[in-house]
């Protein structure tokens, strides 16, 4: 496994696997304590994993949490997804761009999202299997949403979108999110 860094998005990372294929299929290790502690991440803090099912054409996000926000690291186990991150962190060199990944189940990358960041993403596929390992437990409290569609962040979604939560669906604007941030 490989880590490697993603200049569009300060402190975020992919992590390559490095799968063994034959007749039978294949096999690969998807997380390596060793590997993420050699990126600067504790491996340790990850208190939570959470897996998402989603259809084609599904689009969920983009979420963040409120006050000490939320590292994550995301992998598309099967199918594959459009995966975006925006950067909130005011103080960060990359503070309000986006980065946009393909992630599948034939690679098993892994993408470290830092806390203060928002993500999202679009399924590609029949079926996209999604899973997560988070660093802190989920508190409803601190949900945060931001409308995929917003002008300011200009996201190229690849595919009409045919499903979304109705959270999602009401989410407010970049401007009106930073806004309250500041409150």
């Amino acid at each position: 496994m490989k880590a490697t860094d993603v200049p569009a998005i300060a402190g975020a990372y992919l992590f390559r696997p490095t799968p063994y294929t034959d007749e039978r299929g294949f096999f690969c290790r998807t997380f390596d304590a060793g590997v993420v502690r050699s990126a600067g991440i504790d491996p340790d803090a990850f208190v939570q994993d959470s897996l998402s099912r989603s259809v084609r054409g599904v689009l969920r996000g983009l979420h963040l949490r409120s006050g000490a926000g939320e590292a994550k690291l995301v992998r598309c186990s099967y199918g594959r997804i459009f995966d975006v991150v925006v950067d909130l962190r005011p103080d960060s060199p990359t503070y309000l761009r986006h980065a946009t990944f393909e992630l599948s189940g034939e690679t098993q990358t892994t993408l470290y999202v830092p806390a203060g960041c928002a993500h999202g993403f679009q399924a590609l596929t029949d079926t996209a299997d999604t899973s997560y390992r988070i660093d802190r437990p989920h508190d409803p409290a601190e949900d945060v949403t931001i409308a995929f569609d917003d002008p300011d962040l200009a996201i190229d979604w690849p595919l009409p979108v045919t499903s979304m939560s109705e959270r999602d669906r009401r989410a407010p604007s970049l401007a009106d999110v930073l806004k309250q941030r500041e409150n």
